[in-house]
């Protein structure tokens, strides 16, 4: 599953943004189980062209970089690289929680981010979960989800991947609270973002043997099962 490029994603998602006064607002009229995730796929044609598109600079790209970064770095330093990333997304977790109301698990998100990047060496460490604190995963397509905003149908970006109209969306925003950039020189921050995009990348080798199938069904319907997951909180019958 790769993360996702078109001709140009970054005029592409700030088109997206327009939209959303339009989803807020029809949130405000919808019933609460218009939050839920649908699997409409109306936009199947063009998305299996971008998927096609992603799968193929997976292949020949981000793949075989991934299986040598797997092979040189040993899993102890892969863990501590995935945890020194998933605490810069605590800020992301805690902004979204605070959106929904969610004082606790603000209060949860902050606190392990404290935690862990001083007495977890920078976040590389997570010792916070030892303690009780459990990560709670936020962003803004579930902030729009809590009030009530439709998923909409679901789309590939490219480079992206996998999504729904509401967390393209979100992404925007989630964007802007990603600390990666606020690093400088503006050179460190692009080697950070692609030591996560391959360390990611090589976490996710071990799991293709369960593909089973269509790739594009199979990788769209767990996307979409997932993040009913997330916003339900109940697991979805499995049709694999």
């Amino acid at each position: 599953m790769t993360r996702s490029l078109a001709t140009n994603p970054i005029i592409a998602l700030k088109n997206m943004v327009k939209v959303i006064p339009a989803l807020l607002l029809a949130g405000f009229v919808s019933s609460a189980s218009a939050a839920v995730v649908t699997y409409d796929d109306p936009w199947e044609k063009a998305n299996r062209t971008i998927f096609e598109f992603n799968d193929t600079l997976d292949t020949y790209a981000l793949k075989p970089v991934a299986k040598g970064y797997d092979t040189v770095t040993p899993k102890p330093i892969q863990n501590l690289v995935s945890n020194f990333f998933s605490n810069l997304g605590e800020i992301r977790n805690t902004a979204n929680a605070l959106l929904q109301f969610k004082g606790s698990e603000a209060l949860a998100s902050i606190g392990r981010f404290g935690i862990n990047s001083t007495v977890g060496m920078l976040g590389m460490v997570d010792v916070a979960t030892p303690l009780g604190i459990e990560q709670k995963y936020e962003d803004f397509g579930l902030t729009l989800a809590h009030w009530g905003t439709p998923s909409g149908p679901y789309v590939v970006l490219p480079l992206l991947g996998s999504r729904t109209l509401r967390s393209g969306i979100g992404s925007v925003p989630d964007s802007m609270m990603n600390l990666q950039g606020q690093i400088q020189p503006e050179r460190d921050q692009w080697t950070a973002r692609g030591v996560d995009i391959v360390n990611t990348r090589a976490s996710l080798l071990s799991s293709e043997d369960l593909i089973v199938g269509d790739r594009y069904t199979f990788i769209r319907d767990a996307y979409l099962q997932r993040r009913e997951y997330l916003i339900t909180g109940q697991l979805p019958e499995d049709d694999f």
